[in-house]
C-alpha cells in the first residue's frame, strides 16, 4: 500500500512506518504520521488526521506537524502530537500542551523481586490505596496555603528537598532536574493556585495510576545495567499531572487568547488551536504560567513517590534506602518548552509542543542526565492493566525525524462513555486478578472499566514501530502486579 484514503484524507507512505500528508491549501508544512498500517487503521477511526492537518495551519511551523504512533483524538492537537513552532516568529498554543500540563510518568527502581511481593499483593494494593491519595477533588500528601503554593511553582522539586520530601539523586533523575526557571507564579491565576493547594501528592482521576510492576523482559542489556534494571525486579510507575491548577492555567489562558488574539484564532481552522503570537505579552505570561504548572506537576508526583516510600517501609518492615527505591526517570508528556533544533541547517529556538508525547534525547544530548548520557535519555511508555508497559531509550534518530519526541503510552481506541457501555468494572478487576495475578483497587468500577485493557491500542505494536523508526529504542518490558487508580 502506498497511500492512504480516510474521510477525504490521502495519506502518502514516505517510508515503513512514515505516512505523510502533503502540504495543502493553507498548510504551512506537510503532516506525518508515524505508524505501521495497523495502527493507522486505528489512529484514522477519529478525528485525529483532521486535528494533525489543522494543526500545519499554525503561523511559525517548521519542517512538520507530527502524530506519534500512539495518536488519537484530542483537544485542537491530537493526542500523540508534535509541533515545533517558532519563537521568534511562530506562536504557542494552550491547546498543544493540553490542559493537564506535565502530566507525565515516573518510574522508581527497587532491588525487590516479584518473590518478594509473592502472598503480599493484597496487602500491598490496600496499604497504597488507604495512603496515596487519588481521584476528583481535593486531598493530598500536603496540603497548604499560597505561600507554598508558590514557593512549589517558582521552585519545583528544589522546594521538594528544602522540605525533605526528596534527595539530591531525585532530582538528577527527573527531566529538567525538576525545575523550569522560566516559571512565573504571579503569571498563575489565583483560582489555580487555590485548585491546586489541596492536591500536592495526588494521583487524580481518569487514566492516571501508581502501578507496582515487574520487570519481564530485557532487550538491551547495556542500557538496562545503565538504568539500573534486571528481569524480575520490582519497579513502581507513576502516572499524573498538575491536577486542578494545570488546568485552570490552559482554562485562563484560552479565554485570554481568544479575546485578545481573535484575529489570528480567524486564520486557523479550528478555535481549539487558539494561540498566542511569540513574543507577545499573553505568549509570554502563559510560557511563565504553564513552567510554573511544570514545576507544580513535578512536585506532585515526587510527593506520591514519597509516600510509596513510606508505604513499602511500613509493609515490608525495612528502610527505603534498603529496598533501592531510586528514581530512574521522571519526563513529561503534555509540555511547550524551547529547545534549540536544526530547522534546515540553521539553528533555531522553538516552541517544541509534545501533547501526549515523550522527549526522547539520544545518547550524547546535552540534556540528558549525565547518569544516562552515554546511553541516551530513558523514556517510559505506559500500555494498560493487562499488557504491560515499556522502558526504552531515546534512539539515534530522533532530533531529525521528531524533533526529539517519540509516544507516550499505547494510546486509546475507546472513549470512556464507550468503554462503560462495554466492559463492567468489577469483572475486569476479577479477570486481572483471577486470570493474570494483577491487584486493582479504584475508587469506582466504572473507573476500571473506563480502564479496561481493551480500551488500548497494542502498547508492543507502539513501541515496536518507534524502535524501528529509531526514536525510541526497546529497552525493558514490565507487567503489573498491583495498581491503584482515582
Amino acid at each position: 500500500m502506498t497511500t492512504f484514503d480516510t474521510d477525504g484524507i490521502t495519506l502518502e507512505k514516505v517510508r515503513e512506518n512514515v505516512w505523510e500528508i502533503p502540504q495543502d491549501g493553507e498548510m504551512r508544512v506537510p503532516a506525518r504520521v508515524l505508524a505501521s498500517e495497523a495502527l493507522l487503521e486505528q489512529i484514522s477511526d477519529d478525528k485525529t488526521l483532521q486535528q494533525l492537518k489543522n494543526t500545519a495551519h499554525l503561523p511559525g511551523i517548521r519542517k512538520y506537524a507530527l502524530c506519534m504512533p500512539d495518536g488519537h483524538q484530542g483537544y485542537g492537537f491530537p493526542v500523540g502530537g508534535v509541533a515545533a513552532l517558532d519563537a521568534e516568529d511562530g506562536c504557542i498554543s494552550p491547546g498543544g500542551v493540553g490542559y493537564d500540563i506535565n502530566c507525565g510518568v515516573r518510574m522508581m527502581k527497587t532491588n525487590l523481586t516479584y518473590a518478594d511481593l509473592d502472598g503480599r499483593e493484597e496487602e500491598l494494593v490496600d496499604a497504597l490505596f488507604a495512603n496515596v491519595p487519588s481521584g476528583l477533588g481535593g486531598g493530598g500528601v500536603v496540603e497548604s496555603g499560597i505561600e507554598t503554593i508558590e514557593a512549589i511553582l517558582d521552585r519545583g522539586m528544589e522546594w521538594a528537598l528544602e522540605e525533605g520530601y526528596a534527595t539530591p539523586d531525585d532530582l538528577a533523575h527527573c527531566e529538567d532536574e525538576g525545575v523550569r526557571p522560566d516559571s512565573d507564579p504571579s503569571t498563575v491565576s489565583q483560582k489555580a493556585k487555590d485548585r491546586g493547594k489541596n492536591q500536592i501528592g495526588s494521583l487524580g482521576s481518569g487514566n492516571h495510576f501508581l502501578e507496582v510492576q515487574r520487570v519481564t523482559d530485557v532487550f538491551r542489556e547495556d542500557v538496562a545495567d545503565a538504568y539500573g534494571l534486571s528481569e524480575d525486579r520490582i519497579v513502581v510507575l507513576i502516572h499524573c499531572g498538575s491536577r486542578g491548577l494545570g488546568h485552570q492555567v490552559c482554562t485562563d489562558y484560552l479565554r485570554k487568547i481568544e479575546k485578545r488574539h481573535g484575529d489570528l484564532l480567524a486564520e486557523l481552522p479550528d478555535k481549539e488551536l487558539a494561540a498566542a503570537p511569540a513574543g507577545s505579552e499573553l505568549a509570554e505570561e502563559y510560557y511563565g504560567a504553564m513552567c510554573a504548572a511544570i514545576n507544580f506537576a513535578w512536585v506532585n508526583r515526587q510527593l506520591v513517590m514519597h509516600r510509596t516510600r513510606e508505604v513499602f517501609e511500613r509493609v515490608f518492615g525495612r528502610d527505603w534506602e534498603e529496598m533501592g527505591m531510586e528514581l530512574l526517570y521522571d519526563v513529561a508528556h503534555n509540555i511547550a518548552k524551547k529547545e534549540t533544533h536544526d530547522v534546515e541547517g540553521e539553528e533555531r529556538e522553538l516552541y517544541v509542543h509534545r501533547k501526549g508525547a515523550t522527549r526522547a534525547f539520544p545518547a550524547g544530548h546535552p540534556e540528558v542526565p549525565t547518569a544516562y548520557r552515554e546511553v541516551g535519555q530513558p523514556i517510559i511508555i505506559p500500555g494498560s492493566m493487562g499488557t504491560g508497559s515499556f522502558v526504552l531509550r531515546g534512539g539515534e534518530h530522533s532530533m531529525t525525524e521528531t524533533f526529539g519526541s517519540t509516544a507516550h503510552g499505547a494510546g486509546r481506541v475507546m472513549s470512556r462513555t464507550q468503554a462503560k457501555n462495554e466492559f463492567w468494572g468489577e469483572d475486569v478487576r476479577d479477570d486481572l486478578r483471577d486470570q493474570d495475578r494483577v491487584y486493582v483497587k479504584a475508587q469506582s468500577g466504572a473507573t476500571v472499566a473506563e480502564e479496561a485493557p481493551g480500551v488500548y491500542k497494542d502498547v508492543d505494536e507502539v513501541v515496536r514501530v518507534s524502535d524501528a523508526l529509531g526514536i525510541g529504542d526497546k529497552v525493558a518490558r514490565t507487567f503489573p502486579v498491583c495498581n491503584i487508580k482515582g
